[in-house]
């Protein structure tokens, strides 16, 4: 099948498009009349403002969010079964990087569709690079649980495995959890562990910070509300 589907990444802040996106997602988004996007009314925004010459009347989006009947999904890469290239838009940063859209692109594959990935920002990947910490083995484990004891727990477990495995342990928080969750790393975690902190990357206010935990008490910060990234490692030689 020569129809492709383009994984089109998006800005992780309020910045314009031409700051954070290289041109050639303007040039395939100007080419593109079908869409699949986590949230019509974002998508459309985001369009418009790379390519404000584009009718919007034209487009055709499906929705693809935690809402969205499985049934429904088995009919979105129909345009690409007809020989029509789409879009896959994420609503910030990459598609299917902590982010809905991997299970289009596992359907593309399986329906030989060609699967394009285009260059764009990922707040964890570029929290990743600014850390400091081990860029050669590293994991993304995406939300902590929510209930108290078992955030912890898993806390507790990323510490371990980082040093089991010289493996930096990245995770996501809803913004506004993140005083809190802060505040458990701080208390749960050993003295020597690194920990990261990432905040609002590519924002004029953006935060980036690694230090140990026993540095990170002395320094009392409060962690804004605002999208963050967390890393911890703990080496025992440290």
């Amino acid at each position: 099948m020569s129809s492709k589907l383009f994984l089109i990444p998006s800005p992780i802040g309020e910045n314009l498009p031409i700051e954070t996106l290289p041109i050639s997602i303007k040039k395939t988004i100007s080419n593109l009349k079908f869409f699949i996007v986590e949230n019509e009314k974002e998508a459309r925004r985001f369009i418009k403002k790379i390519c404000p010459d584009k009718v919007q009347s034209e487009l055709r989006l499906e929705k693809l969010n935690k809402h969205t009947e499985m049934a429904d999904v088995e009919n979105f890469l129909n345009p690409c079964i007809m020989g029509k290239n789409m879009g896959l838009i994420s609503d910030s940063g990459c598609p299917s990087i902590a982010d809905p859209g991997s299970i289009i692109i596992e359907k593309a594959h399986q329906l030989g569709i060609i699967v394009k990935p285009l260059a764009g920002p990922s707040s964890i990947i570029m929290a990743m690079m600014s850390s400091g910490m081990n860029g050669q083995n590293f994991a993304f484990n995406g939300y902590l649980p929510i209930e108290k004891n078992s955030r912890k727990k898993m806390i507790k477990y990323f510490e371990y495995k980082s040093n089991k495995e010289n493996q930096s342990q990245i995770f996501i928080e809803t913004p506004y959890r993140n005083e809190t969750v802060y505040k458990e790393l701080i208390n749960s975690l050993k003295s020597k562990t690194q920990l990261c902190i990432a905040c609002n990357i590519t924002e004029p206010d953006e935060f980036i910070k690694t230090c140990s935990i026993s540095n990170w008490k002395k320094k009392k910060c409060k962690i804004p509300k605002k999208p963050a990234i967390f890393i911890i490692h703990h080496k025992s030689h440290l």
